[in-house]
């Protein structure tokens, strides 16, 4: 009998800890339930979004939080996470916050735009926002968050580019304008006259010059990838590049020569593809003292979405400083303002670079070091040879290492 009551004890004392137990888990897994999600922050409360909201709120490009009346976020967002704008299962954005409350006190709909510190840097960068807060049913309130950092980058490069323009421009009208009151003046001086209307020149020239390369521009700043492209000579682009700077170089006394492999082609618009060398080879004309060396080389080189050709240019010019180097390709950048002018530069040859190249799948670097000189590399996808090339392709190039002289 003693025996039958000690195992009758242990069975109602392993049933008794199997309730306890089983009571437990049970709880555990309705507070596991309640715990805040992504994809929704209480799964108890989502029952009181209206119908359709749900749905609605998945496929807004808005950063999108739903709030009960104790401020607790009953859905959000994957891109307000991103944003920072939830954190903990709150909203985080003190001002956003108190817009919600007022909204939801007063039923007003209330829009602010707002500048955030951005997560995840330590630079003090500001994340601009534009946030509208509407109640949403008679206890919930919906706060929408727009991006609109982008935008007002994009709109500051577009009032600088007008400012930089305006400038441009200005002054080779500006001199022009004086010029020709100064022929006005000395009509009865065939010297000055004829010393003036040579300036008149120059400053037209440039201008003429400014006002191409920005057409230029506006034909290749979107990036977008040619649907025209075809296969392009490198031999035919350098030869015309070579041409385009052999009066400057000459004058100088500097060695232009082009090397590498010859015989390759690229995909891409002869014109846009001949202006973007040309620019480059200039630069290394104008920038390199006399009696110096400017070479044109390219080669194939394996990547992972297929060959591309490299066509580097090289200079033993004045060189670049490192601080300018990440923004020499900036639209009306001068690394040395004055020694621009006055060798005709508008600030936008590299900047035609840098487009021509994303446009046509590639890009361009640099190497440079101060008092050695730079190498500019023009990387584009490689083409095949067309079948009809050897008859119908321009002259090449001089074959490499056989230096021309300018």
């Amino acid at each position: 009998m003693d025996v039958n009551a000690a195992v009758a004890a242990a069975a109602a004392i392993a049933g008794a800890c199997t309730g306890v137990i089983a009571t437990l888990a049970f709880r555990w897994s309705e507070r596991d339930q309640a715990r805040p999600t992504r994809s929704s922050m209480r799964p108890d409360i989502n029952a009181v979004l209206p119908p359709g909201v749900d749905t609605v709120l998945s496929v807004l490009r808005s950063s999108a939080v739903v709030l009960d009346e104790g401020d607790a976020v009953v859905k959000a967002s994957s891109a307000a996470y991103a944003l920072g704008l939830v954190r903990g299962g709150k909203l985080a954005v003190e001002p956003m916050l108190h817009m919600a409350r007022d909204t939801r006190r007063d039923g007003e709909i209330r829009q602010v735009e707002l500048d955030l510190p951005r997560r995840g840097t330590g630079r003090g960068e500001a994340l601009a926002v534009s946030a509208r807060v509407a109640p949403l049913g008679s206890r919930l309130v919906l706060l929408l968050v727009e991006d609109l950092t982008e935008a007002r980058r994009i709109e500051a490069v577009r009032r600088d580019f007008v400012a930089n323009v305006s400038h441009e421009l200005k002054t080779p009208v500006g001199a022009i304008s004086l010029l020709s009151e100064a022929v006005m003046d000395a009509a009865d001086d065939p010297e000055a006259v004829s010393r003036f209307a040579g300036r008149m020149q120059i400053e037209a020239t440039r201008l003429i010059n400014l006002v191409q390369e920005l057409i230029d521009l506006s034909r290749v700043q979107n990036d977008e990838l040619l649907e025209d492209a075809e296969p392009v000579r490198v031999d035919t682009l350098v030869a015309e590049a070579m041409d385009r700077c052999r009066h400057t170089a000459s004058a100088k006394q500097i060695t232009m020569a082009a090397g590498g492999t010859s015989d390759l082609f690229v995909w891409g618009h002869r014109g846009q593809l001949a202006a973007a060398l040309g620019n480059l080879v200039e630069n290394a004309v104008n920038y390199s003292p006399a009696r110096t060396r400017v070479g044109i080389a390219a080669r194939k080189v394996a990547a992972p979405g297929g060959d591309m050709i490299e066509i580097a240019v090289t200079d033993q010019g004045i060189g670049i400083p490192e601080k300018d180097r990440e923004r020499i390709f900036e639209r009306f950048y001068r690394v040395d303002p004055a020694r621009s002018r006055a060798t005709g530069g508008t600030g936008l040859g590299l900047a035609i670079v840098k487009h021509v190249a994303a446009s046509h799948g590639g890009e361009v670097s640099v190497w440079s070091s101060e008092g050695q000189g730079s190498t500019f590399t023009l990387r584009l996808p490689e083409a095949a040879a067309p079948s009809h090339h050897a008859s119908s392709a321009a002259p090449a190039a001089p074959a490499p290492g056989h230096p021309t002289p300018a």
